[in-house]
């Protein structure tokens, strides 16, 4: 085993991704040791590199990984050396009141404090989302190494550690959507994709897309999107409108995050709806609401964080209907890249020429 392993690090807001090698320590507790066989490149790294999630600063960056276990700390249990594995970024402790109740989801220990990784030059770096996985190798609580079915190939096992989950999740778990439910998605990058894939693994009545790009719409018509609306060039309240009978819809899924998206969001919904909020807002965004609209049609405004999902039950589950073809996870990667080329996956994900680059150390 290397002493040392290569990961992605930046050290300031808007700084250059650096590759930098980084010492293997020892295991302790329950740690696993992952070697890392795939890493999506997801917009909350972009978030964290830009400084809009987190000031913290330096960063090990990613989150979206699946890899193969090499080494257990000497309390680890629930895996084994050799298994294929997914990390997951928000994993139930399963003993607060919470869990105990039955409401995982709400777990205030979900998202594991990972301790600082140390550079090869001293420096303590953050690791995004308690991971930091666009490494060659990462150190996890053994809870948070899923095991998957080996036949799922590395970058679409890397998917199913954070965007598929977060918006199939919020169809499914958050929403609850049901076959009598017209459900609304905006945006239609990683996170919506997988929010229309629920939807339609829910068998919702119309599953409307909305974005403004032509090429991520045809994605989601693939993914079980019914109607298509193309914000650029049509008003999507008055067509949402008429595709509801005038009503709304019953579930709107809002997978930008921020005010803008918010507002239109609220004004898409049905008397007695559920908007669901999936992306992630930036810091300091603010958005009004109107409360007496909001008492009228009543209803509910909820928060998907990583899809409300439990990491043993969904997980499996994704991986299962991918390998049966009904999830086309294949379409949703668009490119991979080596580890010192991260940067240019990043930089297509920015552009929105790509639905999920993947990288491959």
């Amino acid at each position: 085993m290397s002493e040392h392993y290569r990961g992605a690090v930046v050290r300031e807001a808007h700084g250059p991704l650096s590759f930098e090698d980084i010492p293997l320590r020892d295991l302790t507790g329950d740690e696993v040791l992952i070697r890392v066989t795939a890493c999506g490149l997801c917009h909350s790294d972009v978030h964290f590199m830009h400084g809009t999630s987190g000031t913290d600063f330096p960063y090990l960056v990613g989150h979206e990984v699946a890899g193969v276990v090499e080494a257990l700390g000497p309390d680890a249990t629930g895996v084994a050396p050799g298994e294929s594995v997914v990390v997951a970024p928000m994993v139930a402790c399963w003993d607060c009141k919470h869990c105990r109740s039955g409401r995982p989801e709400a777990c205030a220990s979900k998202l594991p404090r990972r301790p600082k990784v140390t550079l090869g030059d001293g420096a303590a770096a953050t690791p995004v989302l308690g991971v930091g996985g666009l490494a060659e190798r990462v150190i996890v609580p053994a809870r948070q190494a899923i095991a998957i079915d080996p036949r799922v190939p590395p970058p679409i096992a890397a998917l199913l550690g954070c965007g598929v989950p977060s918006g199939f999740g919020a169809a499914v778990n958050t929403a609850e959507t049901g076959p009598a439910d017209d459900v609304v998605v905006i945006g239609c990058g990683g996170v919506g994709i997988a929010a229309i894939a629920g939807a339609a693994y829910a068998r919702a009545r119309r599953i409307i897309a909305i974005d403004t790009n032509p090429g991520k719409l045809a994605v989601a018509e693939r993914f079980g999107a019914t109607h298509l609306i193309d914000a650029s060039q049509e008003d999507p309240g008055e067509r949402v409108r008429e595709l509801t009978d005038g009503l709304g819809a019953d579930v709107v899924l809002d997978a930008v995050g921020g005010p803008a998206t918010f507002a239109t969001a609220d004004g898409l919904r049905a008397p007695g709806s559920r908007l669901v909020i999936v992306g992630a807002p930036k810091q300091g965004d603010v958005a009004e609401v109107p409360l007496r609209r909001l008492f009228l049609t009543g209803g509910s405004i909820r928060v998907s964080i990583w899809g409300d999902c439990v990491a043993a039950r969904d997980l499996p589950l994704l991986a299962r209907l991918y390998l049966e073809g009904r999830l086309p996870l294949d379409e949703y990667v668009s490119g991979t890249f080596g580890l010192t080329d991260a940067q240019e996956g990043y930089d297509r994900l920015l552009a929105g020429e790509a639905l999920r680059s993947v990288v491959v150390p």
